[in-house]
């Protein structure tokens, strides 16, 4: 094959992106999981959060239409495997009306916890639902009957949306036993006897104790969640201490510019340490990478940054190896800013440390850099290092590998896709494929929720990843070796 047919071979763009630069379409189900895993809702760089709101509405609706089974599995795979809520909860919240038994079966692996349940509620009364009908009705109570005293405790605050005894209350919920009916008058704010309910107890007590010694002891003997600790007492010194052992490790990450306020984190050090840098906890945790960073951003402390530090070095520990020779890009134009090059540069960072030496890690805008990344270096550290600049030329780190000495058997590309200047990246890949390796795989982790795509879907040796956990660099490595696509991985689930 000559150069003029890998050139003209490349198939004709169909769509533009935001930029309106030409691009092709996904196909919807891979539209579908791209809402779902990386559409927060929030303002990007192109689009407003209502813009957002309107085409993530039309992507559910054509995917439940088209595949509703489809739709309620990549919901559980969003929530379970990608760590999102807000977009599967909304996409439960309109399969509750489009299919109430597939609703059901996807009900529970959807909403977790009680706030994925307000959420849930607080979008079917936007959608104007109301409490959603029977079918809804009916999955919430059982969700309810499982409700414990902490959950009571920490999910029934008042101003935040629905609360546990407003889910009570709005779908009629039925105790299953006496003291379940206890737990359900206490969250509706009813009269009755917590003798048998010990945590709630303890945090009645601890709202009329009168010294520190008091609200200690009824911490400790309650194990009372640090934010119901909060918000009922201030908290001094020796109250942290208290609490400080009761924090999940999300809370614990959140809090430590406060905690330092408090003087407390110098004094806890073993303890911190413990906590942030234990691989079992960081796994059950399942806190996104980019969270250190975002901590590591805040904290001055120097001894917490260390600590980070050796945190995100564990989260991407475990990940299975990647084979061949690979080159890493990552996107630094300027609708990268904010939280995209965040997350992009700790994944991009971390899949550089994992080839251990059998990669290049360069990024781009119109032009290519090398930030000469260590193998040795923290990937905090070094992701700090890295900012956003200019326009975006997809194609230019292809075209620069062209002239590489060693040959690639691995292209990942990290970006948000919406290229404004030069050669496509696909046309590219396409004379790179065709000059040095005609079997190179390449992978476009997407962070961005836009549609538009930088290589048709008939490219079947390119990889589209949509996501920001570190599942993502699991999925890598699983596509070398032909565990399929993303796709196939959501319908092979069983809900």
């Amino acid at each position: 094959m000559g150069r003029a047919q890998a050139v003209f071979s490349v198939p004709i763009p169909t769509i533009r992106n935001r930029d309106g630069f030409p691009a092709y379409e996904r196909p919807l189900e891979e539209q579908y999981l791209q809402t779902l895993l990386t559409n927060t809702l929030g303002n990007t760089y192109y689009a407003t959060k209502e813009e957002l709101l309107q085409e993530s509405t039309r992507v559910h609706e054509d995917m439940l239409d088209a595949d509703a089974e489809f739709a309620a599995k990549a919901m559980a795979f969003a929530r379970n495997e990608g760590f999102m809520r807000l977009q599967p909860i909304y996409g439960l919240a309109r399969l509750s009306a489009a299919n109430p038994s597939l609703f059901a079966r996807a009900f529970p692996h959807v909403i977790k916890i009680p706030s994925d349940l307000s959420d849930f509620l607080t979008i079917l009364r936007g959608q104007g639902r109301g409490e959603g009908g029977r079918a809804v009705k009916r999955e919430v109570a059982k969700f309810l009957n499982a409700v414990s005293e902490y959950w009571t405790l920490k999910y029934n605050g008042r101003g935040r949306g629905y609360s546990i005894g407003d889910m009570i209350i709005t779908s009629h919920a039925k105790a299953k036993d006496e003291r379940q009916n206890r737990l359900f008058r206490y969250a509706m704010g009813k009269e009755g006897g917590l003798g048998d309910l010990p945590q709630l107890a303890a945090f009645e007590a601890l709202k009329t104790a009168e010294t520190d010694a008091e609200r200690i002891r009824w911490i400790a003997e309650g194990k009372l969640p640090h934010e119901i600790v909060t918000g009922a007492v201030k908290p001094t010194k020796a109250i942290w201490n208290a609490i400080l052992e009761q924090m999940p490790i999300f809370a614990l990450l959140r809090n430590l510019n406060t905690m330092d306020r408090a003087g407390v984190l110098d004094e806890r050090y073993g303890y911190i340490k413990q906590q942030l840098t234990s691989a079992d906890v960081l796994r059950r945790s399942k806190i996104l990478p980019f969270r250190f960073l975002t901590a590591y951003n805040k904290i001055e402390k120097e001894w917490v940054r260390d600590v980070l530090r050796q945190s995100v070095e564990l989260t991407f520990d475990n990940l299975p190896d990647l084979t061949g020779r690979t080159a890493i890009f990552l996107d630094v134009s300027g609708s990268m800013d904010g939280e995209y090059l965040r997350i992009g540069s700790v994944f991009a960072l971390a899949l550089f440390k994992k080839t251990e030496g059998h990669s290049l890690f360069w990024t781009f805008d119109t032009q290519v850099h090398d930030p000469k990344p260590s193998r040795v270096d923290s990937i905090l550290t070094q992701a700090e290092r890295i900012h956003s600049i200019g326009g975006t030329d997809t194609g230019e780190p292809v075209r620069r590998l062209l002239r590489h000495p060693q040959t690639f058997d691995n292209i990942i590309i990290v970006t948000d896709e919406q290229q404004n200047t030069g050669s496509s990246f696909c046309r590219e890949l396409q004379i790179y494929r065709h000059k040095r390796n005609k079997s190179a795989a390449a992978f476009v982790i997407d962070l961005a929720p836009y549609n538009a795509a930088m290589v048709p879907p008939t490219d079947k040796q390119t990889h589209y990843i949509y996501g920001w956990s570190e599942t993502v660099l699991t999925y890598i490595a699983y596509a070398q070796q032909g565990f399929g696509d993303m796709v196939s991985r959501v319908r092979a689930l069983s809900i």
